[in-house]
């Protein structure tokens, strides 16, 4: 794929399969798929499908989780349910030739900001859970060579990780090659105050990019400064892909093919 590829999320694509959805993805102007993967060995079990459009030239380069728990769950049972998944879903990204597997810490499972605003793990405790499971998990990505990526959630989604500094700080702390931090703008534009100074300092840690704009739609439908942020990917050198993950202002086939030339313009 070329630097700073565009990726467009699959279940944005009309078609029967992935060969299909290449083939209106390419024709909107975007280079490549994102994958979602879902949990209790579905996403193992595309495994054929996934094969055949690797092997026809489909760029794949990553796979956004769609579980129901994550490694910061409360329940231990869950967690290490979640981990089992992961790991699973980084062995598929290695088999098709992908960049990795992006996770956050948790979703929708508390928020400091809605009531009992205490969760019934101290931050500490938290940070051990996190640890724990990066560790295990970076150490698998790395042995397949693919990443695993932590993707920071806004303060309403998860209590945990909310801004790239707590991205890097438990990246930084695991150490090795197989963990990375996955930068999203949406989440960005709520808890940076700077986004563009965040990306900058989080620069040697960011493995991936998720972009949508300032209200979740396509970038573009909003106020996200995308020179600015464009500048500052470049800026820190990056030159991975760039996935829409995004909610839709529009009809897909109206609004999606105008993304690939309002970012090209500023990469």
């Amino acid at each position: 794929m070329r630097a700073n590829a565009i990726c467009v999320q699959e279940q944005h694509l009309p078609g029967r399969d992935l060969l299909e959805k290449w083939e209106t993805a390419q024709a909107w102007g975007f280079d490549g798929i994102e994958l979602r993967s879902a949990g209790d060995g579905a996403f193992a079990a595309r495994l054929p499908e996934l094969r055949r459009a690797a092997a026809a030239g489909v760029p794949m380069p990553t796979t956004c989780v769609e579980m129901g728990h994550f490694i910061g769950a409360f329940d231990p049972d869950l967690r290490r349910d979640a981990r089992e998944q992961l790991r699973s879903q980084l062995g598929v990204m290695a088999e098709i030739g992908g960049l990795g597997a992006m996770t956050p810490a948790s979703w929708g499972m508390f928020s400091r900001r809605l009531p009992p605003f205490e969760p019934p793990r101290s931050p500490e405790e938290d940070r051990e859970v996190l640890l724990e499971a990066l560790a295990d998990l970076g150490g698998h990505a790395h042995r397949e060579g693919v990443l695993l990526l932590l993707e920071p959630l806004n303060r309403y989604e998860d209590h945990m990780v909310n801004r790239l500094a707590d991205a890097v700080s438990l990246v930084r702390e695991v150490g090795g090659d197989g963990v990375r931090v996955a930068a999203d703008t949406y989440h960005m534009n709520i808890e940076e105050s700077d986004p563009a100074a965040a990306l900058l300092a989080a620069g040697p840690w960011i493995g991936h990019v998720q972009v949508s704009d300032s209200n979740r739609l396509e970038p573009g439908a909003g106020h996200v400064d995308w020179p600015l942020l464009c500048a500052a990917l470049g800026a820190i050198g990056y030159t991975g892909p760039l996935a829409v993950e995004s909610r839709l202002s529009g009809p897909a086939e109206q609004v999606l093919p105008r993304v690939p030339p309002l970012l090209r313009r500023f990469l």
